[in-house]
């Protein structure tokens, strides 16, 4: 019994000792792991950013097709309006309705170069005078900015 008791205080003694060298393993002055920052932290917790327009690319897109509004290309001069209800399907994290494909017109290549460069999979297109960050392969639409063209 008596060697049983020596045994078991033995155990215990060893098990407390491997957990303090746990604990205190890191904790000295000698040269440490870095550490993840705050940012990391925070990028660990929230999504994926999406592609979005920015609001100086609002407002260069804007006033560029109010500068240009008499030299627009003639798809896009037309000033076409969509139905209410297709209109309505035109939203952030949407997707494009089959029927409008066939509208889509390319951003003017002058406008394309003061905007900068987007991911290769996204295009900035005109649909009846609204302007959309889409993916064409799957009709996602990622932001819209609505009238731009007066």
């Amino acid at each position: 019994m008596r060697q049983r008791t020596k045994m078991m205080a033995m155990v215990i003694f060893s098990l407390a000792l491997a957990g303090n060298l746990a604990w205190a393993q890191g904790k000295g002055k000698g040269k440490q792991e870095s550490s993840s920052s705050v940012g990391d932290k925070v990028r660990e917790v929230l999504p994926a950013s999406e592609p979005v327009f920015s609001t100086n690319e609002i407002s260069l897109i804007k006033g560029w097709f109010v500068d240009n509004q008499n030299g627009l290309p003639p798809g896009l001069a037309k000033r076409e309006t969509l139905p209410p209800g297709l209109q309505k399907q035109l939203v952030k994290n949407g997707t494009l309705p089959p029927g409008l494909q066939k509208k889509i017109q390319p951003l003017p290549s002058a406008l394309e170069r003061l905007l900068g460069p987007i991911p290769t999979d996204y295009r900035r297109v005109v649909i009846a005078g609204n302007v959309i960050l889409m993916e064409p392969l799957t009709g996602l639409i990622y932001d819209v900015i609505r009238s731009v063209i007066p």
